[in-house]
């Protein structure tokens, strides 16, 4: 399985409509991934004043982050990839580790990653070290992914329900919470879906088309970034979050 990937990301909001009508136009060109629709669960990592997502939300030429991905429900026997997520102008850099959620029981990501005799790492493990980081946000969502036939370095994935989680985190409970200690709630109108298109150089000329006949532009979206702004910001404690609920 590739750990390293760089490539060029275009995201989209649109609605469900334009997205079951561009899907049917994709699958002339793309494969669906084998599981169809599937859930997506991310674990992002932030420090107690959330300077990590308050970097992003301003947009530098440069940002980096840390997030711990699940694809399908975290249970005893599956595996979570650690990914450290680089973006300079509009490309993205994303390395990888594969940790089986076993190992998460009892042990701290950074207890892992410091064991494991690898360049990413030793790179992952710099940052936990460098940066006062932990479990601050839960985001999950479902997720229809095609590849690219004969241009295999086109990705498009459409996400909806996009929601976020607030509890109490950590590596003993992830994503096992009591409804007592836990805000959330979804980032996008139940009408509305996140495309991306992810491709290693140009977009294709029949996807181009596609955009300009619904007049679709590119938009500066972050899961992450939405969740904070959005709600979390407007919150001055976790205690004030929950009594909104």
């Amino acid at each position: 399985m590739q750990d390293i990937f760089r490539r060029r990301e275009k995201k989209y909001l649109i609605t469900t409509e334009q997205g079951k009508a561009l899907q049917r136009l994709i699958r002339r060109y793309a494969e669906i991934d084998r599981q169809g629709e599937y859930l997506v669960q991310d674990l992002y990592y932030d420090t107690d004043d959330w300077d990590v997502v308050r970097t992003l939300i301003e947009k530098p030429l440069f940002k980096e982050k840390l997030r711990l991905r699940f694809y399908g429900s975290y249970e005893s026997g599956s595996q979570g990839f650690l990914e450290m997520k680089r973006k300079h102008n509009s490309t993205v850099y994303k390395r990888r580790i594969a940790i089986p959620s076993g190992e998460l029981k009892n042990r701290s990501v950074m207890e892992i990653v410091s064991e494991l005799d690898s360049q990413i790492a030793r790179e992952i493990n710099h940052y936990l070290q460098t940066n006062q980081v932990s479990e601050k946000i839960h985001i999950t969502y479902k997720r229809i992914a095609y590849t690219g036939v004969k241009d295999d370095g086109l990705r498009v994935t459409f996400d909806k329900g996009i929601a976020f989680h607030l509890y109490s985190l950590n590596n003993n409970n992830l994503w096992e919470y009591n409804p007592d200690d836990y805000y959330g709630g979804q980032i996008l109108n139940d009408n509305q879906m996140l495309m991306e298109i992810k491709t290693m150089g140009a977009i294709p000329l029949w996807f181009v088309d596609a955009l300009s006949e619904n007049r679709l532009l590119p938009v500066s979206f972050s899961k992450f970034g939405v969740s904070y702004a959005k709600y979390i910001s407007k919150w001055q404690s976790f205690e004030e979050v929950k009594n909104a609920a």
